[in-house]
């Protein structure tokens, strides 16, 4: 766990435009993250880059929010974003593949984000770090095995 990245990828029986039309669809979130509840666009065009986004997130310990900036959106190619324009940056990408799409989802605690832990937890930032790193590492799997269960089912 001591990467601030992390990916993987599943293959989806679906086209690449398809499945991007569900994953850049922040509204569906809540389908299949195991955090993230509830997504909503707040200012500019959905799904293009430059749009703003929130997020309603649960855990057992704890219940928050987060903006994001859309940074990519390339039908059937990638979809991305900044938590909080600059804190972690999540994304899928999509590349056809045998039997349909790989869709790879990453992401990465950016230097910002480090930051702003360092100066909100203090002493206790690295456990904090740690914790959402665990939770990237082990959320992937659990997103990507529910999208294209979603997926496959259309």
């Amino acid at each position: 766990m001591d990467t601030l990245t992390h990916s993987d990828s599943v293959v989806v029986r679906s086209s690449p435009e398809a499945l991007y039309d569900l994953v850049s669809d922040v509204t569906r979130t809540g389908e299949w993250s195991p955090v993230c509840r509830a997504c909503w666009w707040d200012e500019g065009t959905p799904g293009e880059v430059g749009s703003w986004f929130s997020g309603r997130n649960e855990t057992p310990e704890r219940t928050w929010e987060t903006r994001s900036q859309v940074v990519a959106a390339e039908r059937g190619r990638e979809f991305a974003w900044l938590v909080g324009g600059a804190f972690a940056r999540w994304g899928f990408t999509l590349e056809p593949a045998d039997g349909g799409t790989r869709l790879t989802e990453s992401w990465e605690f950016l230097p910002a984000g480090l930051a702003r832990f360092t100066d909100r937890y203090g002493d206790d930032a690295q456990a904090q770090i740690e914790d959402r790193t665990r939770a990237a590492h082990e959320g992937i799997p659990a997103t990507l095995a529910a999208i294209k269960r979603i997926a496959e089912a259309d």
